[in-house]
């Protein structure tokens, strides 16, 4: 099963596929907010737990690396990152001036099969992040 998740832009994705039938077998697309760090990890677990997985049958991940939010981008990598490493599977990240196309998905899903791994993916924003000064 492959991980498939888009964060820093107006709208969410989480997705779950069957990598050689490309069928999806779960879809939750919700709204970017404040609290994703909160919420990202235990929409995954209950992702896999709707399907009766665990993240132990997951053999890929793909992740969207940008153009978007510094802070919803940096959330989402660094938590696939992170599942990539512990549970030891692939992860490719990937991109696309359009994330609501599915390019950067079918991108993914063919590195994949051919047997690519990142490794790591690091986020590409698009511009300079804009950090404010501190007051004093």
């Amino acid at each position: 099963m492959i991980l498939i998740l888009k964060t820093g832009t107006t709208k969410n994705l989480l997705e779950l596929r069957d990598l050689e039938s490309g069928e999806t077998k779960f879809n939750k697309v919700w709204l970017a907010s404040r609290d994703l760090s909160e919420i990202l990890p235990g929409t995954i677990e209950d992702a896999l737990l709707e399907l009766n997985l665990t993240f132990g049958d997951l053999t890929g991940i793909i992740g969207f690396r940008g153009p978007g939010s510094y802070t919803g981008l940096r959330i989402g990598i660094t938590v696939i990152n992170a599942i990539a490493d512990q549970v030891g599977i692939p992860i490719i990240g990937t991109s696309n001036e359009d994330p609501d196309s599915e390019g950067w998905i079918d991108e993914g899903l063919l590195k994949l099969k051919a047997g690519d791994d990142d490794k790591l993916i690091l986020p590409e924003y698009g511009g300079e992040a804009n950090i404010t000064k501190p007051r004093k």
